[in-house]
Formats: structure tokens, sequence, C-alpha cells
């Protein structure tokens, strides 16, 4: 549905015997901006090719090569300090009757003289079924305990954003000189499910007191005599990243970067991206002194927008890629970590009402048709909406309510290609009034960027 404070008015056929109509566009003329800030320099183990996983093996691996079986495997990189591990895998069942249960299995290692310690600053690793299915939910469901989840990357995000570590996880890992410890070592089980397709999502903020290296892997569970599984050990994981494969079937190749024409294949990402958190304060002069630093509302019955997650060919007329770089890739998979999965954007907006008049301002995250530059003068969404869900995940809002209270929310999201937003807050601001707003949220995993972050300012 179109929000309230549109006046247009779409026509829509109803022919019998009521087939679902066709999304029709319309355009929202508004300005979209550069977000301001940048990404930090935090390294992310960004493991998401192949996506779907059928062949056991080696995954990412930043070890180095020498001693190898396929040295073209290991990307020698080493993390230390903060850094971040990402995994987002799915298994299927290759065969109808090849059920055995695929393991994912990620190693740290420490290469030095002297025993390293690695804090668990916050993580979270769920599953598809049971733990976080692709429900039908509302566009916008309040979350205040952060039960409302729809997929394993919709609650991964959530967990993280608050700051928690999922229970199984120790607050610490000491790594001997010369050893490997395991972070993770958890099943992505098919067996009892019609179809036999199962994903999990993982996301764990990580500091390490030295250099380590870092790998992660896929191995089929060991099948005993009495048709039981068993998980795979520590020294099986090691021997899979010592003379082990790349994992297949292999994604899609990604398109160079320079060709800029014709379809355009983004891949999926499989090494070290350099970023974690975009955080920023939006106002209009950077440069004024700080006690000048505000966000004029816009002017009555307009609005203004932020790009998040901005990529190439979907840049939304900004000339912005958000995307986080890669600094070690595989050669068929991202050259950039498109869509930004698990990223955090941290946006502070000190907005001020600069107009004659007390004014409602309106905040909202919204979905609107993908494009590099703006074919109209606007954003184009679409009405009624197609059925691809292009974004499913919490957001975290803090300000002061129209009494002065502080107010923290949590909301999940559900939004279709084309959505426009449903308003987050509703402010009523008088003339020179300041309100501060901070909007948080970690990109999530299967969810399409760009997304728009609008201030709105209502029509009397």
């Amino acid at each position: 549905m179109i929000p309230f404070f549109l006046t247009s008015v779409l026509a829509q056929a109803s022919p019998a015997p009521t087939p679902t109509p066709t999304p029709q566009e319309f355009v929202v003329p508004q300005e979209v901006r550069v977000l301001p800030g940048k990404l930090d320099s935090i390294l992310m183990f960004n493991s998401n090719s192949p996506e779907l996983v059928q062949e056991e093996g080696i995954l990412l691996s930043t070890f180095p090569p020498q001693g190898m079986k396929t040295p073209a495997a290991h990307l020698n990189v080493l993390f230390q300090q903060r850094f971040d591990v990402f995994a987002h895998h799915i298994a299927k069942a290759k065969i109808p009757d090849d059920l055995r249960t695929l393991y994912l299995g990620i190693l740290l290692h420490n290469p030095g003289t002297q025993p390293v310690t690695v804090n668990i600053l916050s993580a979270a690793s769920y599953l598809s079924q049971p733990d976080a299915p692709f429900i039908e939910l509302p566009p916008y469901v309040d979350n205040p305990l952060g039960t409302v989840y729809a997929g394993p990357g919709s609650r991964a995000m959530n967990e993280v954003l608050r700051g928690k570590r999922q229970e199984g996880f120790p607050a610490q890992i000491v790594i001997p000189p010369g050893k490997s410890e395991l972070l993770l070592n958890l099943p992505i089980p098919v067996k009892t499910l019609t179809p036999p397709i199962n994903g999990r999502s993982t996301l764990i903020r990580l500091w390490s007191s030295g250099p380590i290296y870092a790998a992660s892997l896929a191995r089929f569970a060991t099948q005993n005599a009495d048709g039981s599984e068993q998980a795979p050990t520590l020294e099986e994981w090691q021997t899979l990243l010592q003379t082990g494969n790349l994992a297949g079937p292999r994604d899609k190749t990604p398109t160079p970067p320079e060709q800029t024409t014709g379809q355009i294949i983004y891949g999926r990402v499989a090494g070290v991206s350099k970023g974690s958190r975009w955080q920023t304060q939006i106002v209009d002069d950077a440069k004024a002194p700080l006690a000048n630093w505000y966000l004029s509302i816009p002017q009555p019955g307009q609005a203004f927008s932020y790009g998040l997650s901005t990529l190439l060919k979907g840049r939304l007329g900004t000339g912005q890629i958000q995307t986080a770089p890669m600094i070690a890739r595989y050669s068929d998979t991202a050259y950039q970590a498109h869509g930004n999965y698990a990223v955090e954007y941290s946006l502070t907006l000190p907005l001020r009402n600069t107009t004659e008049q007390t004014q409602t301002v309106a905040i909202a995250l919204e979905t609107p048709i993908k494009e590099d530059t703006l074919s109209k003068d606007g954003l184009r969404f679409f009405d009624p909406l197609p059925k691809q869900v292009f974004f499913r995940g919490t957001i975290r809002l803090r300000y002061n309510d129209d009494r002065g209270l502080p107010q923290t929310r949590y909301v999940h999201l559900v939004q279709r290609r084309g959505q426009m937003g449903e308003p987050l807050v509703l402010m009523k601001m008088e003339k020179g009034d300041r309100r501060l707003v901070q909007f948080d949220f970690l990109y999530p995993p299967d969810s399409t960027p760009p997304q728009i972050l609008t201030v709105r300012t209502l029509s009397p």
C-alpha cells in the first residue's frame, strides 16, 4: 500500500478470476544524498562462496600456501586485534538418498611462539531449519525482545546488533604456539527436511592478542556402523585443510569491474574484506563548529534520503559505492563484498527544525527500485508490490520522544522490491527544536541492496 502521506492514487485492474495484479511503478520526487563517512578498516573473514555446498573442501583459507596440496586455496592473510568472521552457506542433498550431514568448521591457527588469546565479543550462528525458518511476517513488527526473525541471517544479525554471545560460544579461546583451535564445528542437517535443504548464517566478532590465520571448511559427518553420525574432529579438519581442494560446486564467475555494459554478475564473496562498520554523523555542514552540527529537516511535504549498501549499478544517482573492498579473494569470486552482508551501519542524525512552524517528521527505511542513475525525477516504487522479498532484518532506533523521554526501539522489517517504508518513528518538532536520532542495523544476509534511510516532513 502507498503510505498515507502520498496523495497519488493508482488504478488497479481486477479481472476475474483475480490473478495477481501486475506491479505498477510510481515515482516519489525526492533527493538522494551521498552518505557521509566511510567503512572502518576492520578486516572481515568473509565466507559466502560457494553458497550452496555439495562437495566438501576448503571454503576459505587465509593460511599460507606453503606445504598445502592446493596452494591457490590459501590466501595468506593474518588477523590481529579486532576482526570479524562471517559465514553463510547452504547444504542440499546432491542425490535424493545422500542425506549425510554437512558440517561447517572454522579453524584459528597461531603461527607464533607465544600463546594467543582470542576473545569472542559477540557471536551468533543459526540454521534455517529449525532455528529461523523463512516465515511470512508483516512489513513492520516491534521486536523488543529479539524474538521476531525470518531466516537465519535475520536472527544472527539481530543478536549481534544487541551485543549477545550465543550459548555454546566460549568467552575466550587460548591457542598454544604453533597450534590450531576450532572456533566453530556445527552441522547443517538435511535428513529430516522436505526438500532436503538447509542453511546456516554465522557472525562472530573477535579480538586477538596476536596474529592468527583462519579457515572455513565443509566436511560431511563420519558415518558410524549403526547409521549414526559423528562430527569431524580437529585432526580431521586439519587434514582437510592441508590436503583438500576448494569446496564445490563453484558459483558463477563475476563480471570484471572494468566491464560496465551488459549483464553484471556480482558473484559470491570468498576472501577477506575490509570494513566492519560504517559510523557517521549526518549533518548539514561537517566543517562547521561542533555546536553547529545539525541536520535541517525537509520542508513540509518533502523528503531526502541516504543510500544504504549502494553498489555498482545500484548507486541511486549518488555515484557512491559503499561495498567493502576485498584485500584477498579467489579468482572466481566477487571483486567487492557486494551487499555488505554483516556490515553494521551506525548513523546519527542530529535533526533540527529550521522552519517557522511546528512540523511532524518521519524516519523510514525503504527499498526503491534499483537504479544506478535515476531515470525519473525521484525514486521509483511499486504498487501493488511484487513477491520478491529484498530485506529481512531488525533495525534499532534511539531518540527522545515528544515528551522528552529517551526511547530505544527494535523493529523487524520485511520489505519487497520497490516498497516504501512505514514511518519507524514520528516526531512532532516545534520551531528550533533539536532531536537526536540514532539508527543502527547489521545488513542481513539473504537481503538485496540497495536500501535508503528517508527523512520526511509530513504535509500540514
